[in-house]
């Protein structure tokens, strides 16, 4: 599809779009969609087997900067109240002596699981820089959200992916990686959010706590006010939601896709779409891949537009959105 500055957003719903996502992203028409959730590549980690593609870049800075013009073209897009949910994971420099630091045909089998093609771009990339030493970790999660932040999004949350399953680590000097952060950026001060959408049950302690009051003279006397409008009441009379907290649970083995390593989990797009959007809204994906938001937004009534710049995984994820629907 042709698309120019003139392209009617429209007429873009519920397509997968192959190619560069910054190039694509220039010819979106400003001001047309609510909301992007994403993931695009992790710094180092995969490689994809694509010219062109994120992720592998010979410094986090020079990829830091690559997102932050890729996620500028993405705010001229959104409505003034739009948000962005950004999934990004960290790395860490390489201490010479790991599998990583080896041509993929050198490494062990259960070492060559991230790369889909084996061009192996991410060995070229060199293992320490100017103020990173040997083994540390880069902070890429962080630097990007500084980053975006000074280009000009609101910062209003840092929520964190739990991952009960997550892979083991053949480290013996750190704790194993458990989390990845999911930032929410908004394009102005006041934004889209739907709070009630995604709001949680509170847990059963906290309703007996609830319903037993406090003493105004008891220590705890600053939750006083809250517990008495319990008192008295019947379980069913409580209010028993609360606002979602900052600490998401998700197992990350929700989905399997054959031929994708890093498949977004549809439970941790699921309540950003809710929040961040309306039904009929259209839902972008810059960094689309397997196809995880296109399938969430079909099934919550919203729309979207996908962007990938392989072309195996753009034809992955329109066969992945069909079965959904069928």
């Amino acid at each position: 599809m042709e698309l120019s500055e003139k392209t009617d957003i429209e007429s873009l719903r519920d397509t997968i779009l192959c190619g560069d996502a910054l190039e694509i992203l220039c010819s979106l028409p400003s001001e047309s969609l609510q909301m992007c959730v994403t993931s695009p590549p992790y710094y180092g980690l995969r490689d994809y087997g694509v010219s062109g593609q994120i992720g592998s870049e010979l410094s986090p800075h020079e990829y830091i900067s690559r997102l932050t013009v890729v996620f500028r073209e993405v705010r001229r897009i959104l409505k003034k109240d739009g948000t962005l949910w950004l999934n990004i994971g960290d790395s860490y420099a390489g201490s010479g002596k790991g599998a990583w630091d080896k041509p993929i045909a050198e490494r062990k089998k259960n070492k060559q699981i991230y790369h889909f093609y084996t061009t192996d771009s991410t060995s070229a990339i060199p293992k320490v820089w100017d103020g990173i030493k040997q083994k540390d970790m880069i902070g890429i999660p962080w630097m990007l959200a500084f980053a975006l932040r000074s280009d000009g999004w609101y910062l209003r949350s840092d929520i964190i992916w739990e991952k009960p399953n997550c892979l083991p680590e053949p480290v013996k000097d750190r704790p194993t990686k458990s989390y990845e952060h999911l930032f929410l950026f908004a394009k102005s001060c006041r934004y889209y959010y739907d709070q009630m959408a995604i709001m949680e049950e509170v847990a059963d302690s906290t309703v007996r706590r609830y319903k037993s009051g406090v003493s105004d003279t008891n220590k705890y006397a600053s939750f006083s006010k809250t517990q008495k409008l319990f008192r008295g009441r019947t379980h069913s009379e409580m209010s028993l939601m609360r606002n979602k907290r900052d600490v998401w649970r998700i197992s990350t083995n929700q989905q399997k896709i054959e031929g994708h390593f890093a498949v977004f989990p549809e439970k941790l797009v699921e309540p950003c779409i809710l929040a961040g959007s309306g039904e009929g809204s259209i839902i972008l994906d810059p960094f689309i891949g397997s196809g995880t938001t296109g399938v969430v937004a079909k099934r919550l009534n919203r729309h979207f537009i996908g962007i990938d710049l392989n072309p195996q995984y753009c034809e992955m994820a329109r066969s992945r959105i069909t079965e959904t629907e069928e």
